[in-house]
């Protein structure tokens, strides 16, 4: 937490972050033309901001891109100001990484990345069994698998997600293709999940590819269904981050 407040205290780091908010996934030399900072003053900052996991690093062939990981946010969010509100504490979670076969250098649309305290098994367990996503996804009433399909139900009984898996890499990553029910003229796009396990704990990386026009509510859910997922895994009660009423 120290960290995270350390890297926002510097003005010309919120203007990195505000830069990678507004296009995500921009490369070192692409923030230094959109900043009056050297080379090395943006690596500098980018260094300090990646320490207090506030933005992650993909590299793709001979680019490296930043993308904005909100989850120390939501953390220090769901510390210090949700518990003087009404509404639950802040999702406490997010991140992930992966990448397609096929896609080896091209860039991610969206990254997300998050730490659970768990087993490898258990995060796996949860990231393919249909009973556990229905648990902690925060909007579908039920899940159902049909071979490499899953299918989310809607509280009205209503398809509103089919996700397709590809390729398993076991306990490791899943590949899947992302197909939206809601809104049936809306493309199909990708994405993967990455595990790495690690001392008590696993690293959950999300990278999805080829989302479309008007997606931008995407990464919202994502993060709603990782904070899900967390909470889970590390107290074994099933939650849901609802999206808030309009």
């Amino acid at each position: 937490m120290d960290s995270v407040f350390k890297a926002l205290a510097d003005p010309s780091r919120r203007d990195l972050l505000d830069a990678l908010r507004q296009t995500d996934g921009q490369t070192l030399s692409q923030l230094e033309a959109a900043l009056p900072l050297s080379r090395f003053g943006v690596a500098k900052h980018l260094g300090v901001l990646e320490t207090a996991g506030l933005v992650t690093r993909v590299k793709r062939g001979r680019f490296t891109h930043h993308y904005l990981n909100a989850v120390p946010l939501a953390e220090a969010l769901g510390r210090w100001i949700e518990p003087y509100r009404v509404a639950p504490a802040v999702q406490g979670v997010l991140n992930l990484k992966a990448q397609m076969e096929d896609t080896m250098e091209r860039r991610p649309d969206y990254v997300m990345r998050t730490y659970i305290r768990c087993t490898q098994d258990a995060l796996w367990d949860a990231l393919t069994d249909a009973d556990q996503m229905a648990k902690y996804h925060f909007h579908a009433s039920h899940v159902t698998r049909d071979g490499a399909a899953l299918t989310y139900i809607a509280p009205d009984g209503n398809e509103m997600l089919i996700c397709r898996e590809t390729k398993l890499k076991p306990k490791t990553r899943i590949e899947s293709i992302f197909e939206p029910r809601w809104a049936p003229d809306v493309p199909k796009s990708h994405f993967v999940w990455i595990i790495e396990p690690g001392d008590g704990q696993c690293r959950l990386t999300l990278e999805h590819y080829d989302i479309p026009p008007g997606g931008e509510g995407y990464a919202d859910g994502w993060e709603r269904i990782a904070s899900g997922l967390k909470t889970f895994l590390e107290n074994g009660k099933a939650t849901k981050f609802a999206a808030a009423e309009a």
